[in-house]
């Protein structure tokens, strides 16, 4: 296996979504450190739905066939899910009573709470208008980071780290975004404000705007696309990097080198980690914050 540490799939096989979960070996010898996921509706048999192939390799990795199968990043989905769930509820729960904040956990969920409010909603959005798309941005924030959080717990994963996960969350910023722009300018308004206004003669203004109105179609689905795609990208690199400096202590593990490869992996994961955790509300905000910019330039054109 040290001779293979370094090796693309195998890397790549430790951050990408499975359909089961990895264990240290002592645990789980019988099965080579795994659990396997339960699949009720997909069995080995089966072919998939469909599958990517563009030619290029890397692309073609990241993005899995489309199977019916239960994965590990469909389980930290969901276990993100209840997490969330669990403390908002409660949260709500209280607020309702009129008490105020009492605890560290009610003051730190507010603070963040109203941080999102203030300081990304209504700047973007506008004052207005933000607090009709707070539920929705309040669910990406939490939920996003809550799944870049569950990537740093040992043999879990961040389902951010996959292509379905973060395109799903993109495509729920641009259903926002097209069916608010819709609701406030009118299904032809708002595709009709897609152009910017020109005082231009009418043969150039024959000529330019259906080739501007292109651009900025193609440009609404592409900068969804980047939106998912920054993501997944940012969360991907971080547990690559982890996998392979932790793969420098099974390289050397037969050589007298390991006790100095050793410590000095553990230390720069150890650094690493921390810096992901950073990232990790970094990314959760910086997808919010472009979400809610995305929302204000549809609901205000001009």
């Amino acid at each position: 296996m040290a001779d293979n540490v370094f090796d693309p799939g195998h890397l790549f096989g430790h951050v990408q979504d499975t359909d089961h979960i990895e264990i240290p070996h002592e645990f789980a010898r019988e099965t080579g450190g795994k659990i396997m996921l339960p699949q009720p509706l997909w069995s080995l048999g089966d072919e998939p739905l469909w599958t990517c192939k563009t030619g290029f390799e890397p692309i073609d990795k990241i993005v899995q066939p489309l199977e019916l199968k239960f994965t590990k990043f469909m389980l930290m989905e969901v276990i993100a899910a209840v997490i969330v769930a669990f403390f908002f509820i409660r949260l709500a729960n209280k607020m309702a009573g009129g008490d105020r904040p009492k605890g560290r956990m009610w003051n730190m969920l507010e603070a963040m709470v109203v941080y999102i409010r203030d300081n990304v909603a209504r700047p973007a959005i506008g004052a207005h208008d933000a607090d009709r798309f707070l539920p929705v941005l309040w669910t990406l924030f939490f939920f996003v980071l809550m799944c870049n959080l569950l990537g740093l717990v040992p043999w879990a994963g961040s389902a951010t780290g996959a292509l379905a996960t973060t395109g799903a969350l993109a495509m729920v910023t641009f259903a926002t975004v097209v069916g608010a722009g819709m609701k406030k300018l009118g299904v032809v308004g708002f595709w009709k404000a897609q152009v910017p206004h020109m005082d231009l003669p009418l043969p150039l203004a024959v000529l330019l705007v259906p080739m501007i109105f292109a651009i900025e179609f193609l440009g609404l689905f592409i900068k969804h696309f980047v939106l998912a795609v920054r993501l997944l990208a940012n969360m991907m690199a971080g547990h690559l990097v982890l996998s392979v400096i932790m793969a420098f202590i099974a390289a050397s593990a037969s050589s007298m080198a390991w006790w100095g490869v050793m410590p000095a992996s553990v230390f720069g994961a150890m650094a690493l980690s921390l810096l992901e955790l950073f990232v990790a509300f970094l990314q959760a905000y910086i997808f919010t914050f472009l979400s809610a910019l995305f929302i204000g330039m549809a609901v205000h054109p001009h």
